[in-house]
């Protein structure tokens, strides 16, 4: 409000030039509705909400750093953990998470909590400051769009959550509501403003939600529908992306490239400015400058990104070896895995024996170098770019939608172009959901997404190498117990 305040300063000092002029004067209003108005001013508006969207420490953001909702979205799924570590590294809530021992108190779930209720705040802002100003409608509607957002992620991990849209109460008298109100509640948001949004792709709207973002939102929400209220949507989702493919996206090249780290120009997906082509939308970052990607050097040892880099890796995340073996060896997306002899003296072991106690042996794990570090870079973290929505998803998603709808031979050609890029053969017959499932596991794997498709496909509660089948209510996380106790109007999610 820093700049509301100097433009309140200047108001109050031409006034007095004419101070017999008795008529009130509402000072504290006026400019700010003006500035606000103006295309400038509600960019700004807008600033201050995108800016809760990049990850950074303390488990702020969406993506990039650590601690946060990424972390607590990835680690209970299948595809990646940190292990406490037998030699005392590391903290045991992301062997929890895999493991679904998570408790109400737990720093990831916390941070993750606070953190969207934050940006829910920030939006709601924006909301007031350009509905007041009578901004342009494109620019209300981008505000809103970016609540629902935070809203839907709530719904996602949370289920009932409090509720509000206008700033002017207090934590403890915030209602709760259930997720299928909430449910509904993103749904006409979205319905209602995302034909409002900006066609434009790129430049400007490299990093927010424009028409065909605010469309892929919308067509997770629906493919998710019967998780969230217990009704399917399949036929809703599909026409959203049908909608989205009117921003004319398609596949990145996947070819051969010695120019690329990885070898393939299909890791450009995950380096710095992504490709518009495939990308719908992207976390912008700068490191240390504007959010950060932590990925690739959490998951390297010390000696090993040294070597490579010229800083030390964190010798965190490991992928599962049944996820790694489960890549077919021609696949293109193998790439990113690293296992065995590496520069810097060091062998990563395929196999991890112990994730909590006493933990995993110091190399033990394969590790990923999907965001292959891009510069500024430091041992903090890249300048990679998060890739919240690239097209290659809702291909599959289209594909889903179409074998739950009795179409598989419609899924065939959007499957088998994901395979193809990847340097695999066509599906010898039409697709099932198994292998849907399993295609968006090899295409997706750390990006945010698998959670959400194991409880949609219902594989989240099954049994892996480090635990038995995990209970039911587990796909929800718990309400933190901070904001139980600085709520009573909550209720506890089942089970906790």
């Amino acid at each position: 409000m820093k700049l509301k305040n100097i433009l309140v300063a200047g108001c109050m000092l031409a006034s007095f030039a004419s101070c017999t002029d008795v008529e009130e004067q509402v000072y504290d209003k006026y400019p700010a509705n003006e500035f606000y108005g103006s295309a400038a001013g509600a960019d700004v508006a807008l600033a201050g909400v995108y800016a809760k969207v990049g990850g950074n420490w303390d488990g702020v953001g969406y993506a990039g750093a650590d601690n946060g909702w990424y972390d607590l979205n990835s680690m209970s799924a299948d595809e990646q953990v940190i292990p406490h570590r037998n030699t005392g590294d590391w903290q045991l809530d992301f062997a929890r998470l895999f493991l679904h021992s998570w408790l109400p108190t737990d720093l990831i779930i916390n941070n993750t909590w606070n953190w969207l209720y934050n940006a829910i705040f920030s939006a709601n802002l924006a909301v007031e400051q350009l509905e007041e100003a009578d901004a342009e409608q494109a620019k209300i509607a981008e505000a809103k769009v970016l609540r629902a957002f935070f809203y839907y992620l709530l719904m996602d991990d949370f289920g009932n959550v409090p509720f509000y849209t206008e700033n002017n109460i207090t934590v403890d008298e915030l209602p709760q509501i259930s997720r299928a109100e909430l449910y509904e509640f993103v749904v006409t948001e979205l319905e209602e403003n995302v034909p409002n949004l900006s066609a434009t792709k790129g430049g400007a709207f490299y990093g927010r939600f424009n028409e065909w973002a605010g469309y892929a939102l919308l067509a997770k929400v629906y493919l998710n529908a019967a998780v969230y209220t217990g009704t399917a949507q399949w036929q809703k989702s599909l026409d959203a992306i049908e909608k989205l493919e009117a921003g004319g996206f398609y596949l990145h090249s996947g070819a051969a490239n010695e120019a690329s780290p990885l070898g393939y120009d299909y890791y450009d997906l995950f380096g710095d400015v992504l490709p518009e082509d495939e990308t719908i939308l992207a976390i912008y970052v700068t490191e240390n400058i504007v959010s950060r990607n932590v990925y690739t050097v959490r998951s390297l040892s010390g000696p090993h990104a040294q070597e490579v880099f010229g800083f030390s890796g964190w010798n965190g995340t490991i992928v599962p070896s049944a996820y790694y073996q489960a890549y077919d060896d021609n696949d293109v997306r193998k790439a990113q895995y690293v296992v065995g002899e590496q520069p810097g003296n060091v062998s990563y072991s395929l196999e991890v024996s112990n994730l909590d106690n006493p933990g995993a042996a110091p190399y033990a794990g394969v590790r990923n170098m999907k965001f292959y570090p891009v510069a500024p870079l430091d041992g903090a973290g890249a300048s990679n770019d998060f890739p919240i929505f690239r097209y290659a998803d809702f291909m599959l998603m289209k594909a889903e939608c179409f074998v739950r709808l009795n179409d598989a031979t419609a899924a065939k050609p959007l499957v088998d172009a994901i395979r193809l890029r990847a340097g695999l053969n066509e599906l010898a017959a039409t697709p099932t959901l198994e292998d849907i499932y399993n295609e968006r596991a090899f295409e997706l794997n750390w990006e945010g997404h698998r959670r959400q498709d194991m409880i949609r496909f219902g594989k989240f509660s099954e049994a892996n190498k480090f635990r038995g089948v995990s209970e039911s209510y587990r796909t929800l996380f718990p309400i933190p117990t901070s904001a139980l106790d600085a709520n009573q109007n909550l209720e506890q999610n089942p089970g906790y």
